[in-house]
């Protein structure tokens, strides 16, 4: 992405269920790390929910939901790894 189309200030919380190219983008991250080897499909299922929780259980995020895609597992998230 450019600075133009720049992120709003407060990105959504992703939980399952949720759907669109959030959770697209979510899923290549996670593939980013290894943890998502699925079709990025922008479904947040079980097992995106699955790599959600394995990443914020190997990354000490405890501030969160289980599986939920929150602002702090976001930041860490995106702070290593690039924007797919």
């Amino acid at each position: 992405g450019t600075a133009a189309s720049a992120r709003p200030t407060s990105a959504p919380v992703l939980r399952p269920g949720a759907g669109g190219a959030e959770v697209t983008e979510l899923q290549l991250r996670l593939a980013q790390v290894n943890l998502y080897s699925g079709r990025a499909d922008g479904h947040y299922d079980r097992r995106t929910e699955d790599a959600v929780r394995t990443y914020q259980l190997t990354r000490g995020i405890l501030t969160e939901e289980s599986g939920v895609y929150g602002t702090a597992t976001r930041a860490a998230l995106e702070s290593e790894t690039t924007e797919p």
